[in-house]
């Protein structure tokens, strides 16, 4: 079903109630996915997009139109996610060092990694190689998580992501650079790569 933006956006300027139950539906099972992924929690995450409809609802008068509804709506969401993972008590984060590649004097890795080229006999489930993915992105420490799965999965950005996140851009694309890097280590072990 295609939606007539400018026109859903008047009907819910104009308080109808059927524009904003269209505009939930529509756009709710996205959100509760992006919610999902940085959350790692379901109750947090259907938290998270209940409040920023709340607050998209209260902050309508404001929306220009200058992008879509949903990209604006997806906004207020990554924002509440933010809010609420800066909010949990959280104990000292592991460090990261030990996941990042090490090098020698002429610049090269010092354990170059697996040929992540696929063989048919070796190949893994698609199912199965995306669970292993998603696990070994939430073993990554929660700052590098968040700005990896802003980047790569919700593609925003650095310096979106860094507005978000009151950081440099500069901070923004090292995170992500490392966190790569990181992920990378932590899949080189599960696929039987060198440590």
């Amino acid at each position: 079903m295609t939606v007539d933006e400018p026109r859903l956006v008047a009907r819910l300027r104009a308080g109808e109630e059927s524009a904003f139950e269209q505009l939930v539906r529509s756009t709710s099972g996205p959100l509760l996915a992006a919610a999902r992924r940085i959350l790692r929690n379901e109750d947090d995450a259907r938290e998270a997009v209940q409040n920023a409809f709340v607050r998209a609802f209260q902050a309508l008068s404001h929306f220009r139109e200058e992008s879509r509804i949903s990209t604006w709506l997806h906004r207020i969401l990554i924002n509440e996610a933010l809010m609420k993972l800066r909010s949990r008590a959280r104990s000292e984060e592991e460090s990261l060092e030990s996941l990042l590649p090490a090098f020698l004097e002429d610049g090269h890795r010092r354990n170059p990694g697996s040929d992540w080229s696929e063989s048919a006999e070796a190949a893994l489930e698609r199912a199965e190689t995306a669970a292993i993915v998603s696990r070994a992105i939430d073993r990554l420490p929660e700052s590098y998580r968040t700005v990896l799965l802003l980047r790569d999965i919700e593609g925003m950005s650095n310096n979106e992501i860094a507005e978000m996140l009151g950081v440099s851009g500069n901070v923004v694309k090292v995170r992500v650079h490392r966190a790569r890097q990181a992920l990378r280590t932590l899949l080189e072990r599960e696929f039987g790569g060198k440590q």
